[in-house]
C-alpha cells in the first residue's frame, strides 16, 4: 500500500499546517508522497528539508514586512505577496534554506497549480528547486492579486483554483491511503466568492479559467466531502483545526500565527494513533518512535 500527504494551502494560515509538519519532525514521521497547494506547497518545502522551526520563523518574523505582503509589495511587484522575497531572498540571504538535504532525499513533492488556458489542475513533480521553482511561485499566486507566472510554455496561477484539496487525484494516481492537513475547521464549507465578476473581468479572454472560478466552491465542497467519505471507511485521516479560526489567509499578528502553529501541533499529536494506524503497512511511509523522554 501507498500513502500520499495532502496539504491544502490558505496563505498565513499556513501557520497551522507548520506547526503539524513540525510536530511529524520532532516525532520522525516521514511521507515519501506529498502533494501541496499554494502556500501548502511551500511550508512542505522545509518538511522535506527536514528544517524544523524554519516556517515558523519565517511567518512570523515576515508577517509585518512590506517585502512579505502588502499593498506595497502588490504595487512594486505585482503581487499582493512577495513572491519573489518568500521563494528567493528569504531562503537564499535570510533564513537559509537547506538545499542539498532537499535534493538528496527521496521524497516526490508535487505543486499543484492552475493552467489559465484549460482552467485545469497541472501537477508538477518539484525534484530540482534550481530549475522547478516557478511552479512553486505559480502554485501561491492568487488570481487578481498576483501576476500570472509563465514557464514552459504554460500560463498558470494558484493551484487552489483547480483543486484546492487534491484527494481525488491522489486516488486516480493510485494511493490506497490519503493523510490531509487542512487549515478550515470542521464543518467548513466554500460559498461563491462576492469578488467573482472581478476575477472573471480580469480573466475575460480565458473562458476556461472563468468557469472553473465560477464552479471552484463545488470543487472544494466535494473534496472535502470525498476526503470525509474516505475517512469513514478508515482510507483517510484529516488533521484540521479543532477549533474555529479567528484569523484569515492575510493574517498580520504574530502572536495569533503562533497560537495557530501551536494549535496544528496538538491536533497533530492527538491524531498520532490514528496516523500510525492507518500508514504503518505503507511502503513510503517511515516512522520511528521517538523514546526520548
Amino acid at each position: 500500500m501507498k500513502v500520499e500527504l495532502i496539504i491544502e494551502g490558505g496563505g498565513m494560515r499556513g501557520a497551522y499546517t507548520s506547526g503539524v509538519l513540525d510536530f511529524f519532525l520532532d516525532n520522525n514521521i516521514i511521507f515519501k508522497d506529498i502533494i501541496g497547494v499554494s502556500s501548502g506547497l511551500a511550508v512542505a518545502l522545509s518538511y522535506v528539508s527536514k528544517q524544523r522551526g524554519r516556517n515558523l520563523e519565517v511567518f512570523t518574523r515576515f508577517a509585518n514586512d512590506k517585502r512579505y505582503f502588502g499593498v506595497e509589495s502588490f504595487i512594486k511587484t505585482g503581487s499582493i505577496f512577495g513572491l519573489d522575497f518568500i521563494f528567493k531572498t528569504i531562503p537564499e540571504q535570510i533564513i537559509p534554506f537547506d538545499y542539498d538535504t532537499y535534493h538528496k532525499l527521496e521524497v516526490n513533492l508535487y505543486a499543484v497549480v492552475t493552467d489559465i488556458q484549460t482552467g485545469k489542475a497541472h501537477y508538477e513533480l518539484i525534484d530540482n528547486l534550481d530549475i522547478k521553482l516557478p511552479y512553486a511561485i505559480a502554485s501561491a499566486s492568487l488570481p487578481l492579486v498576483s501576476k500570472t507566472v509563465y514557464v514552459d510554455g504554460l500560463e498558470l496561477l494558484d493551484g487552489g483554483i483547480a483543486d484546492p484539496i487534491p484527494i481525488k487525484h491522489s486516488k486516480l494516481t493510485g494511493f490506497d491511503r490519503h493523510v490531509l492537513i487542512l487549515t478550515r475547521n470542521e464543518g467548513y464549507r466554500k460559498n461563491k466568492k462576492i469578488g467573482y465578476n472581478f476575477l472573471t473581468a480580469k480573466y475575460f479572454r480565458y473562458k476556461n479559467l472563468n468557469h472553473t472560478l465560477k464552479t471552484r466552491h463545488f470543487i472544494y465542497n466535494e473534496s472535502v466531502e470525498l476526503a470525509e467519505r474516505l475517512e469513514s471507511l478508515g482510507e483517510a485521516i484529516i488533521i484540521r483545526p479543532s477549533k474555529p479560526l479567528l484569523i484569515d489567509r492575510f493574517e498580520r499578528n504574530p502572536d495569533r500565527l503562533k497560537a495557530l502553529y501551536d494549535l496544528g501541533y496538538e491536533d497533530a499529536k492527538n491524531k498520532l494513533d490514528e496516523l500510525i494506524t492507518l500508514c504503518k503497512e505503507c511502503e513510503n511511509f517511515e516512522y520511528k518512535e521517538n523514546t526520548e523522554s
